[in-house]
């Protein structure tokens, strides 16, 4: 049998017109001459490189098909009937409101977070309520690689950007809601950080923290975008986006002119940072106000993730989010996504024995935590128990954002009268229909009334999210996150067994 998919992909909006496929290609079983359906080979003839990537991004969030032989559901969540670690054992305090889920993380400036979910880098689709959400539930969130490029009013003058006017109104979409818990934090790649984003974000609209990004799951390599024409070419060029070829070279312009140059494409650069970089590059943002430094990190070899997890213990970085496949939130190449990467399940494996490696040495690690596919709380609570103390936290990206815009559009809905038939039985207003309103009230007054039916929507997620950890700590008897371990784990097979 074959884990991976065929040549017809639903991100892809190709499919196979035959229905057997021959494992080892994905291919038809038989390809006949006249054939038009538009599978992977079928696309590509006509529409050629730019085909390694989606051609469906957009207003979509988009994820690996691949059918990994191993993941959490690989295990079952075990149960106890005695005791109570981390409460009195009464029935009085030993009961499922009683589970601990706070904690806080971070070298010089601690961060608290309300439960133990982060929601990971991004900037598209309903990024407002996104923010706004993570703020009300008390979680950490991060904004996406590149948002210079969705500012119709950045400035860059000398190859350095000097207004961001976007970024004020992102960071406002967290900070207008901000109760003490989580932080927003801006994403960096190498073009945000040659054209000093980390600078102005800092000094202009006061950021407290910056993620440098090494990869995530779906973008190992970054991205290679076909560009229209010269003019899209040398726009893209002056944003700070290595192009080839060259736009600037009059040889290439002479080319373009007489219609025998090739495509220009940009590509995001491949993060070249190293123990050098990182002890120069953060002393000096410190310096500048910056409080909390996180880094982004995919599912590399395993020596790498041990690079990085020891880069982030000498520079006293905050937290390091690990990003295993089968994840995926935006601008996500195909095949890559699919076929690259630690699954997640994996990878935090691996993390969990550098970890103890690591303290072993008597090194103070950073908050760890895993994203890649995460989307119910008992894949949650498999992750932190996975971590067996190592992990804080697990990253809901695709999740996070189909609540942010399932939210906005039943909200949207019901203010013009349209209620969904499915929901009508619990009413027909934003107070009948949000059932978690009422707790967004005992944070914020009756002002919670005014709030964005979608940042509702993020909120009343992740309040799910923390009600199903909170259920399975208690079914094992342990009242605080901290004691989450493998032992709370049932492997159903071998190569689950062989994680624990």
């Amino acid at each position: 049998m074959s884990y991976s998919s065929s040549m017809g992909l639903e991100f892809a909006a190709t499919k196979n017109r035959s229905k057997i496929q021959t494992a080892t290609s994905g291919m038809c079983s038989m390809c006949v001459e006249g054939c038009s359906t538009p599978c992977d080979i079928g696309l590509a003839a006509v529409l050629g490189a730019q085909t390694v990537y989606p051609l469906t991004t957009g207003a979509n969030t988009i994820a690996s098909e691949k059918d990994y032989p191993l993941d959490y559901s690989h295990f079952n969540i075990n149960g106890r009937v005695f005791g109570a670690v981390g409460a009195d054992p009464s029935y009085e305090s030993a009961n499922i409101h009683n589970v601990n889920l706070e904690q806080s993380y971070g070298t010089l400036n601690p961060v608290r977070l309300a439960i133990p979910v982060v929601l990971p880098a991004l900037i598209k689709l309903n990024w407002k309520d996104y923010f706004g959400g993570a703020a009300m539930a008390g979680v950490t969130c991060m904004i996406g690689e590149d948002a210079r490029s969705r500012d119709k009013n950045l400035k860059i003058e000398h190859g350095k950007v000097v207004d961001f006017p976007f970024l004020s109104e992102v960071f406002e979409s967290f900070r207008k809601y901000e109760r003490g818990y989580g932080q927003i934090v801006l994403q960096c790649n190498v073009e945000d950080n040659m054209l000093g984003v980390p600078e102005i974000a800092i000094e202009k609209y006061g950021a407290d923290a910056i993620e440098f990004k090494f990869g995530q799951s779906a973008k190992g390599t970054q991205p290679v975008k076909r560009l229209a024409d010269l003019k899209a070419a040398l726009k893209a060029q002056e944003m700070g986006s290595l192009v080839y070829p060259d736009p600037s070279d009059p040889a290439v312009q002479k080319a373009y002119e007489e219609r025998v140059c090739p495509n220009f494409y940009s590509y995001g650069r491949l993060p070249l940072w190293d123990e050098a970089f990182f002890a120069d590059r953060i002393p000096k943002l410190r310096a500048m106000g910056l409080k909390n430094v996180y880094f982004k990190m995919a599912g590399y070899d395993s020596c790498d993730l041990e690079r990085v997890l020891r880069i982030a213990v000498s520079n006293q970085v905050d937290m390091v989010t690990f990003d295993g496949a089968s994840g995926g939130s935006g601008y996500s190449p195909s095949r890559m996504m699919n076929e690259w990467c630690l699954p997640t399940v994996q990878m935090e494996s691996i993390l969990v024995r550098i970890a103890e490696k690591l303290k072993k040495e008597g090194l103070k690690l950073p908050a760890i935590t895993v994203t890649g596919g995460f989307a119910s709380e008992d894949s949650a609570f498999k992750a932190l128990a996975l971590g067996d103390g190592n992990v804080c936290a697990v990253g809901m990206c695709r999740a996070g954002m189909a609540a942010a815009m399932n939210g906005k559009a039943v909200g949207d809905r019901i203010a013009a009268g349209d209620v969904p038939e499915h929901l009508k039985k619990y009413g027909s207003t934003i107070e009948e229909i949000y059932a978690d309103l009422p707790d967004l009230r005992s944070i914020y007054g009756t002002e919670a009334d005014t709030f964005s039916p979608g940042a509702i929507g993020v909120f009343s997620f992740l309040n799910k999210i923390a009600c199903g950890i909170r259920h399975f700590g208690a079914l094992n008897r342990k009242f605080d996150r901290r004691y989450f371990d493998k032992s709370d784990l049932i492997p159903l097979t071998l190569a689950a067994e062989k994680l624990l």
